[in-house]
């Protein structure tokens, strides 16, 4: 079995989107994505020549084939992907707005095979000592099931035992679960990260509003052993490591094209430099840029090119000319 750089464990969908900005009730077709914040992060890891693989657990059909294929299309491994028979695919409907009127997301995603999974679906030859560098995961896997929710947990502890390192983002979805359900569910998964991705908005509900640098605190009093990486919209990201060092990132401009999968390309780019560059200054930068390339970029996939992500992460400016 070959070394990866990292494996992401975790749910991906279908994404039906109408055309333009049709409302779901009028359309008469669908834009078909596929999308899942795991291996959102995954593809963007991969783009960017990291060796990744993919964890999951996908219905043995047409729908879960064409998941597996486009994942593995952008050079992601998924060979440990666990197959399902008579068993479904989670789906998600997002209906695409513009101010004044909200964008939605519908899910249909209950039951799914991915909810199913279990401790003993984990690939045990996979989780050894140099078979990976790292393991990534959300709190959405928390949140679908007990059963998937367990399976994670094992994941990141096996990883642990593997002298892996682990990487834990929040990513708090409030059509799964309550504020309150997320920071008890999302406890024993962060006391195993050494790794903390979690959005200024995610600690508010999660903990309560705070200003930026009280939330960076109250996260690092709480698991004092981590690397705490929050993002914060239009102001960029911050960081604090266990050692208490403060980096700070501007955000870099980009017009938005496809909102959906900014916060994993920005892990993807922050884990890609913190692996390869062991600095958590240039990190932030190389979230900053993955985040806004992937704003340009229709679906939920950050299929970026790693030399146009280098180069802005240098600072150098972007778009505007026909290469």
């Amino acid at each position: 079995m070959k070394r990866f750089d990292v494996v992401a464990l975790g749910e991906s969908m279908l994404r039906l989107t109408p055309p333009g900005y049709l409302r779901i009730e009028q359309t008469r077709s669908f834009d078909i994505w596929v999308g899942g914040a795991e291996s959102n992060t995954a593809v963007g890891l991969a783009r960017l020549g990291m060796t990744v693989a993919w964890l999951s657990r996908l219905p043995d059909s047409p729908l879960g084939r064409y998941v597996s294929n486009r994942i593995a299309q952008y050079g992601v491994d998924v060979s440990q992907v666990v197959w399902a028979q008579d068993e479904r695919l989670g789906i998600y409907f997002h209906e695409k707005a513009i101010d004044p009127r909200a964008s939605e997301i519908i899910y249909d995603r209950r039951d799914s095979a991915m909810s199913r999974m279990q401790p003993s679906d984990l690939p045990d030859a996979l989780f050894r000592l140099g078979a990976a560098g790292l393991l990534h995961a959300t709190g959405i896997t928390l949140a679908i099931s007990s059963a998937a929710q367990a399976t994670l947990l094992a994941a990141m502890r096996q990883a642990r035992a593997a002298r892996w390192r682990v990487s834990f983002d929040t990513n708090y979805r409030s059509k799964l679960w309550s504020g309150a359900e997320a920071a008890k569910g999302c406890q024993p998964a962060m006391q195993l990260a050494d790794v903390i991705f979690c959005p200024l908005d995610d600690y508010g509900e999660l903990y309560g509003d705070a200003k930026v640098d009280d939330a960076l605190l109250g996260l690092a009093e709480r698991f004092p052993d981590a690397l705490i990486v929050m993002t914060l919209g239009v102001d960029g990201a911050i960081a604090r490591t266990a050692t208490g060092q403060v980096f700070r990132q501007p955000a870099m401009l980009a017009g938005e094209v496809g909102r959906i999968g900014g916060g994993d390309a920005f892990a993807a780019g922050f884990l890609y430099a913190w692996l390869r560059y062991d600095d958590v200054a240039q990190a932030l930068k190389w979230g900053a840029a993955m985040s806004a390339m992937k704003y340009t970029i229709p679906g939920d996939l950050p299929l970026v090119d790693r030399a146009a992500v280098a180069a802005l992460a240098a600072g150098a400016a972007g778009g505007g000319l026909i290469r």
